[in-house]
């Protein structure tokens, strides 16, 4: 792997003026308002594929896409899902397909169009589906993660297809999730269903995020994650806290010394047999890591070693989830049970299953007081590690950096995207990209979402170029 850095200047190849650049330029500035004007109109779609939300704007939000597809000149555009394990149907996707012609390779650009739930209206400064602008950003709902990219991706495909015209052979399909925030339930079947229509030898995951604003990246290092939950009991059933309390503890308690023990003093994991590496080349400052995670003043910052590597080649854990009675139901009671979620974060290069089996070998052996303890694995994902050194990744490089005017980053990033997984198992010679439209204030998942323009106009500039590069020179 080549660690996370300034990207330096990549041979452009052929002349710049054989892929039309300053052509696609003005076509994009032009059509730049109209782009916007439609990634407004799907913000406004509330498209969420968690179980407990109405489906059909999810499916309204599909052929709000499928029209823009078809409106860009695509032919061959196709609206399908796959059940899941239960039955119940999966999320919507939008596949479109430009056969390749004259030897062309095929690149397949992949988004999501599903969303988080908005969360606490009375945190959002705007209403969450409806896309406003404001110094220079667009706020709402989905208008970075991830309808930014779709339209990043359309945009960029209409402004090759206009401007390159019957000279464009490049073979391009679009594969538009639409469960992507659901964890991806059907995606593994999906892939399997459709293998030959989904086929490609370059893939560019629209799902990530820039250095900063002004500055572009490449992700090039990905997160691997595994999750499950812990649960101690220590009565068979509730007993009176003043009656019994004091020779034994209650479960809350145990549990809370048990997660105690999953970090040392400084805040590092520790558990045994878990990844580690603090080898980045670039670092964020503590001022901007504190600013982007809007850290509370006074508190102190976990762990040791450089903060990037914190953040991408590090384990991370956290408890998301604890099952106890609210402080509002509380009463005089021992609890005989409690249950915590725990969700790891792994470095690069670390066995998802091992990871799993670390976890709980550290749980069992530190069963406080001798409570009873069960261990239930969850979900996991593995990790992504690009290689910089293909052809794919040196266009995209360039490309990011003609577009930006400034050399792009090489960059981790500390979440992960376990579908990415199933793209390099099925077809283990396809080239990956992960690119993306999102900066450090972009609030994904949280309230006031939002989309820096300027960014999102250069991440359109990028990937036509890449797409023409890719047209003019292939994989050769």
């Amino acid at each position: 792997m080549t660690s996370p850095t300034a990207a330096t200047p990549h041979n452009s190849g052929s002349p710049a003026g054989t892929i039309h650049a300053e052509e696609l330029r003005r076509f994009i500035d032009q059509a730049f308002g109209a782009t916007v004007a439609q990634l407004k109109e799907l913000v406004s779609i509330p498209g969420i594929a968690w179980p407990s939300f109405d489906p059909e704007p999810l499916d309204r939000s599909a052929q709000a896409v499928a029209d823009l597809l078809t409106r860009s000149g695509v032919e061959d555009v196709r609206i399908l899902r796959c059940d899941k394990e239960d039955g119940t149907p999966g999320g919507p996707a939008v596949v479109a397909r430009r056969e390749a012609s004259n030897g062309k390779p095929t690149i397949l650009l992949y988004a999501h169009h599903d969303v988080q739930p908005p969360g606490d209206p009375a945190l959002w400064e705007t209403e969450p589906f409806a896309a406003v602008e404001k110094d220079g950003r667009l706020y709402g709902r989905g208008a970075a993660d991830d309808k930014a990219g779709i339209m990043a991706h359309v945009a960029a495909y209409s402004a090759v297809s206009k401007v390159l015209a019957d000279d464009l052979g490049l073979g391009v399909t679009f594969f538009f999730e639409g469960e992507e925030e659901a964890g991806s339930p059907t995606f593994r079947s999906f892939l399997e269903a459709h293998r030959e229509l989904l086929r490609a030898d370059v893939i560019v995951v629209a799902d990530s995020s820039n250095w900063k604003v002004g500055v572009p990246a490449l992700t090039t290092s990905l997160r691997g994650l595994v999750d499950g939950t812990i649960e101690v009991q220590v009565l068979e059933h509730a007993v009176h806290s003043g009656m019994f309390g004091g020779p034994v503890l209650d479960a809350p308690t145990l549990l809370a010394r048990l997660i105690a023990t999953f970090h040392d003093e400084e805040g590092n994991v520790a558990i045994d047999g878990l990844v580690s590496r603090d080898d980045v080349a670039v670092d964020l400052t503590e001022a901007e890591y504190r600013a982007d995670a809007s850290v509370l003043e006074g508190v102190q910052l976990a762990g040791s070693g450089s903060i990037a590597s914190r953040l991408w080649t590090k384990p991370a854990l956290s408890i998301i989830g604890f099952d106890a009675p609210a402080v509002e139901m509380a009463s005089n009671t021992l609890l005989p049970r409690a249950r915590a979620k725990f969700s790891l974060r792994i470095a690069p290069g670390q066995v998802p299953a091992d990871a799993m089996d670390a976890v709980r070998r550290h749980v069992e052996a530190n069963v406080p007081f001798g409570a009873k303890v069960a261990f239930t694995p969850g979900e996991s994902g593995s990790s992504f590690l690009t290689d910089t050194s293909s052809k794919a990744a040196s266009l995209a490089l360039w490309a990011l950096r003609e577009a930006w005017g400034v050399p792009a980053v090489e960059m981790g990033i500390g979440g992960s995207i376990p579908f990415i997984a199933d793209l390099t198992e099925l077809y283990p010679d396809v080239q990956i990209l992960v690119t993306g439209v999102e900066d450090p204030d972009s609030r994904a998942h949280s309230a006031n979402e939002s989309l820096h323009l300027e960014d999102f106009r250069n991440a359109i500039v990028a990937e036509a170029l890449l797409l023409a590069r890719l047209n003019a020179d292939g994989l050769d």
